[in-house]
């Protein structure tokens, strides 16, 4: 039996992947989180066989869950989730130690597949995200300057994109307001940009918040 907790902000969303997941006899939801604060006491508690969660929450994002629950314990196995198939979010995922990325716009059976892939131990990435991965990396275009950030300033820049202020981020990321405002400054260099605004506007072109 493959023990699952499902990360997602939304309760209909984490109802319709259980529902889903537990039609097939081998698989188990034993727990839910809203966010990945909650995430990280849940896992403790549960010891989870694969960890399901979507990238794009209020709060610590999925990025930042993954990264911290990778640190508690390399061996987590995690398959991350995102509204938006764009390559530099799978990129992002693997790099900080995610087996599995599946956009939500794959077909239900997909999930399956990939739920059972993570728990073996393999990467999983649906045909389709490959073959787009595979195609940025050989069309020779210029890359995202999103992807000129490091991950720290990335982390930054989708909360400042959303929305919190720099003390809610110093806080969130257990750092001080004068580093965030380091990562800020040379956040706009990398993209450019003037703004909060200007922030916000390429962090929606992206899908990296909603708009």
């Amino acid at each position: 039996m493959i023990r699952i907790v499902l990360v997602d902000d939304h309760a209909v969303v984490r109802m319709g992947f259980r529902l889903l997941l537990e039609a097939t006899p081998d698989l188990a939801v034993v727990g839910e989180a809203e966010s990945g604060e909650v995430l990280l006491h849940r896992c403790q508690e549960l010891r989870p066989d694969v960890v399901v969660m979507d990238i794009a929450m209020p709060g610590m994002g999925g990025i930042e869950a993954l990264k911290r629950l990778r640190a508690r314990d390399a061996q987590a196995r995690v398959l991350t989730l995102s509204a938006h198939d764009d390559p530099m979010h799978a990129r992002r995922a693997f790099q900080e130690g995610a087996l599995g990325f599946l956009s939500k716009r794959s077909a239900p059976e997909a999930l399956v597949d990939a739920v059972k892939a993570v728990a073996a131990g393999r990467r999983y990435l649906d045909a389709a995200l490959a073959q787009k991965l595979a195609l940025a990396e050989f069309d020779g275009a210029p890359k995202s300057p999103i992807e000129q950030l490091s991950e720290r300033e990335f982390d930054v820049f989708v909360r400042l994109a959303g929305g919190a202020s720099v003390q809610k981020i110093a806080l969130d990321l257990s750092l001080s307001a004068s580093t965030v405002g380091t990562h800020l400054y040379n956040i706009k260099q990398k993209l450019g940009v003037a703004n909060q605004s200007e922030l916000t506007l390429i962090a929606i072109r992206h899908g990296l918040i909603e708009a």
